[in-house]
């Protein structure tokens, strides 16, 4: 997602604390995210896919592993901070825009999520 900034900027205070996935095509790591769970549920952040595999399914394959994980009632809610552009990709899996937004980097940004019942 952000490909011209240094590793610096991606990194996130708690990463070591989080779960980290990845989808290989063949030896090539292809798509990645990162979860991080909390008393409020899990949020999923850092979910890219290499510009030249997008649209060919491996990321809505990685995110289809992470719902099927957590919709057994282990969590409350799963949410996550979407590119504006990007929203419609994550209502496909269930997750509703709440009224929080941002920018970061020139970028709109607003808060999505999926509540389950417990």
């Amino acid at each position: 997602m952000w490909p011209n900034q240094s590793i610096e900027f991606i990194k996130l205070e708690k990463d070591a604390e989080g779960s980290h996935l990845g989808l290989f095509v063949g030896e090539h790591l292809t798509s990645i995210i990162s979860l991080f769970q909390t008393q409020e549920g899990v949020q999923f952040r850092k979910f890219a896919t290499l510009t030249e595999a997008q649209g060919k399914g491996y990321g809505t394959q990685l995110l289809t592993e992470v719902f099927k994980r957590y919709s057994n009632g282990s969590v409350s809610r799963i949410w996550c901070n979407a590119r504006v552009e990007k929203a419609k990709y994550y209502e496909r899996f269930g997750l509703q825009r709440t009224n929080k937004t941002y920018r970061k980097g020139g970028i709109a940004f607003v808060v999505m999520e999926k509540l389950f019942c417990s």
